[in-house]
């Protein structure tokens, strides 16, 4: 591994570099990054989450499982229902300092959910 210009860090494997990119990768539609967004903020189950971001139910049920393969969301069951929510802490402090940067670029308030501040992000 080689040192950057830019203070000695080292350079990442190549596979956790794969890794990353495919997570941005799955994070990189609106839809997808809204899901995550709402699931910061609390456990949802499908219709809940079409409900808030504006899909229809098998496009909905679609996008949550890429990001439960990914590993980016878990489910549980809770009667019949399916409950959905973040299975990774570290990806909403990602998802926050984004949406946070490019809110604040284009002069809006910043949108921290109550619930992202309570995962400690």
């Amino acid at each position: 591994m080689s040192t950057g210009a830019g203070g000695g860090f080292q350079d990442p494997p190549a596979e956790v570099l794969a890794e990353a990119a495919a997570a941005f990768g799955l994070l990189a539609t609106p839809a997808r990054l809204h899901i995550v967004w709402a699931l910061a903020q609390g456990e949802s189950d499908v219709t809940g989450l079409a409900e808030r971001v504006g899909g229809t139910l098998p496009s909905v049920s679609q996008h949550l499982t890429k990001l439960k393969l990914a590993g980016l969301v878990r489910s549980r069951r809770e009667g019949r229902r399916q409950v959905y929510l973040v299975d990774d802490p570290d990806v909403v402090t990602v998802v926050r300092l984004m949406v946070d940067q490019l809110a604040a670029r284009a002069g809006h308030p910043p949108a921290q959910p109550a619930r992202i501040r309570e995962l400690g992000a």
